[in-house]
């Protein structure tokens, strides 16, 4: 079997752009996965890189030697050594495409090929459920949609404020002034008190302050039982963490914007993170996302994926983490379709199945999805042909 082709959709959904090749072989098994740059700014030069590696390195290849192509691109894209995002991204939507190659062609479902099934269904959490609100009471009052929809833990963002269009705005330049920390505070104590304690709460700080400034915000949190601090600075600054770990009893989870096991080696070996979070759609795909779990396992770590594209990642995600000893918790965006304009790809989400905040995963081929053709054909970005 060879790669004969493939499709580029760069798709304008809601507030998020999600990228998704469709690789397409020459005894008509088709694959498709996702670049994980659907949220903030990237989405066509993730589009770009897929194009690029696809036509120089991946046309006329098995699908199935998965690991040698990863490697091809790896070390001849020249730019994956030492690289971010927009890269691996590119390799990690073509990696999952050919494990979804791989599954149709044998028959089975992708987890299959990682050692099988640990669990039948994993827990999920609910993110974005509250970007619409500002003020610390509607912030929290906000939390009764997702748990009326059996969401049993939430993550929120409360150093976040909106644009101009309601989308969730980071902070910038390492500073709120001293009313907004206050009520950074009070939104997330206002919510603990209305969840009560049958919810868990995550925050998410987005390395938006500068150390000092985080560590004392922390310290005011360390109160209200929260379940972890995601993100509490640069995941790539090492010393910045093991300030904030130290000074907090808190459980520090990181990894949405680290790639690959090289990357992760940076948090691992110094022990400053308890929770790592690779996202598949852009650490290097699925086998990464494995051998990343491995490592962390080794370290007596958990791991709780990250998950912020199209429902497509959610399916792939949750192919690798029901093979997990360590695996925590799968994030989900459950309100993404209330965006205008949002585009569902795919015939049978993954999304639809989630009942009491937990996610069975099926027994179908490969990814155990299939592309919503028409929803997506008007995005066609790129076409690759041998």
């Amino acid at each position: 079997m060879k790669i004969q082709s493939a499709n580029v959709y760069l798709i304008k959904s809601g507030y998020v752009n999600p990228v998704i090749v469709e690789l397409m072989t020459d005894e008509g098994v088709t694959g498709i996965g996702e670049a994980a740059i659907a949220y903030g700014i990237g989405s066509t030069a993730a589009a770009g890189m897929i194009k690029d590696l696809v036509e120089r390195l991946v046309l006329g290849h098995d699908p199935a030697r998965i690991e040698q192509l990863w490697s091809e691109m790896y070390d001849m894209s020249f730019w994956a050594k030492g690289g971010g995002a927009i890269t691996f991204a590119g390799i990690s939507a073509i990696e999952q495409a050919m494990w979804d190659i791989k599954g149709k062609a044998a028959g089975l479902p992708v987890y299959e090929f990682f050692g099988g099934k640990i669990f039948d269904d994993v827990p999920v959490y609910a993110n974005g459920w509250n970007y619409h609100c500002l003020g610390a009471e509607e912030w929290a009052t906000a939390a009764a949609r997702p748990i009326e929809d059996g969401y049993k833990a939430l993550k929120c963002y409360p150093l976040a404020t909106q644009d101009h269009l309601g989308r969730l705005k980071h902070v910038t330049r390492r500073a709120h002034d001293r009313e907004f920390t206050e009520l950074a505070y009070q939104r997330v104590k206002k919510l603990v008190e209305f969840v009560g304690s049958d919810v868990e709460i995550m925050l998410d700080l987005s390395g938006g302050l500068t150390t000092d400034e985080t560590i004392r915000l922390c310290q005011r949190y360390e109160d209200l039982g929260i379940r972890w601090l995601e993100e509490p600075c640069d995941a790539f600054d090492v010393g910045a963490l093991r300030r904030i770990a130290d000074s907090t009893n808190m459980s520090i989870a990181a990894g949405e914007r680290l790639y690959t096991r090289y990357g992760f080696r940076k948090v691992l070996e110094p022990q400053v993170v308890d929770i790592v979070q690779p996202d598949i759609g852009n650490t290097g795909g699925l086998m990464e996302t494995k051998k990343i779990a491995a490592m962390a396992e080794a370290f007596n770590l958990r791991v709780a994926p990250h998950n912020c594209a199209s429902t497509l990642c959610t399916a792939g995600t949750l192919q690798v983490s029901v093979t997990l000893a360590n695996f925590m918790t799968l994030e989900i965006y459950p309100y993404f379709s209330d965006a205008p304009n949002y585009v569902q790809v795919l015939e049978n989400p993954p999304e639809a199945r989630i009942k009491d905040g937990r996610l069975a995963v099926e027994d179908k081929p490969g990814l155990g999805v299939t592309l919503a053709k028409e929803n997506v054909k008007p995005f066609l970005w790129a076409e690759c042909r041998l």
